[in-house]
């Protein structure tokens, strides 16, 4: 029984805890919270990469109070009424301490009038709120709420420092572990680190990351995949996606055959192969009418040796 996940027990609390891209971006968060104010900021970035984590981070270190504080889902809240009735609502009234926060993730999924609305509010209440917008698609959010927010991009961790973050947590629970099967793991979910972790401590049983292979019962057929492309097994391999592949993540597989290449091949002519094979493959996903099969020909071709 899993009786706190690990993705919260281990979310960094400070930004001395958390693992910036450069240090320039380090500075940028640093000043800020020495400053002791915020502009208008726009976090973009991969899934589970700590866009909300940094935003909760600069919340807690400057010491906002907890009823300053309001954290909306933009993805399942898109809609202009959210911004009229529960936004509009509390930042016109005064805070009750230095500023209002307003946490909009995934603020790429609120609607366009949604969007032209925060526009103005953003400018209105800029001298008793700020606003913090996550979004994985920057190019979704218009260009008005772009020039109004500061930018902050979280770019993906380093494969490798992903791998060694979650080799801690697995230490620090005591976890035996094989280091190629984590990699099976961090590979099926790279580069969502939230996500990652999440398979890892499914994957954890009796004191064992048990190998995906001999542990189905957790759902992870990307893990299980994994392994089989490692032990050049591609039928297998494909026929375990093709059979699991909901509707949603289609478009989700060809990024993440880019963002794992090596698994079809290091050396320069096997990467040309492969990047040329998954770009056909995205673009005919657009045209084609069953992306089932789209898919298996991509793999196909991609596993062509």
């Amino acid at each position: 029984m899993i009786d706190r996940l690990w993705v919260e027990k281990y979310r960094p609390a400070t930004a001395a805890d958390y693992v910036f891209m450069d240090a320039a971006q380090k500075s940028q968060v640093e000043g800020w919270i020495r400053d002791g104010a915020i502009p208008h900021l726009l976090f973009s970035g991969s899934p589970g990469t700590g866009k909300t984590t940094l935003a909760k981070i600069l919340i807690n270190q400057l010491d906002v109070n907890e009823y300053d504080v309001m954290q909306i889902n933009a993805s399942n809240e898109t809609k202009i009424e959210v911004m009229r009735d529960k936004v509009v609502n509390f930042v016109s009234t005064m805070p009750f301490g230095a500023f209002k926060v307003v946490l909009l993730d995934e603020a790429d999924y609120l609607s366009q009038a949604s969007q032209a609305m925060l526009r103005g509010l953003l400018e209105e209440y800029a001298s008793t709120a700020r606003f913090i917008l996550t979004c994985n698609y920057p190019n979704k959010v218009i260009p008005a709420l772009h020039s109004r927010c500061q930018g902050f991009h979280i770019r993906d961790l380093d494969k490798t420092e992903l791998t060694a973050r979650i080799a801690t947590i697995l230490l620090s629970e005591s976890v035996k572990f094989e280091l190629d099967t984590l990699d099976s793991y961090v590979t099926a979910h790279y580069p969502d680190l939230r996500k990652s972790i999440n398979a890892v401590q499914l994957g954890s049983v009796g004191g064992v990351l048990q190998n995906p292979a001999n542990n189905t019962a957790t759902g992870d057929y990307m893990a299980q995949a994994v392994d089989l492309f490692k032990r050049q097994q591609y039928k297998q391999a494909r026929e375990l996606i093709l059979n699991n592949v909901t509707a949603g993540e289609y478009e989700s597989i060809y990024t993440w055959m880019y963002d794992n290449i090596e698994l079809f091949g290091e050396d320069d002519e096997a990467f040309n192969h492969s990047v040329l094979t998954i770009r056909d493959g995205l673009v005919n996903h657009a045209f084609i009418a069953d992306p089932e099969i789209n898919l298996a020909a991509t793999l196909i071709t991609l596993t062509e040796k």
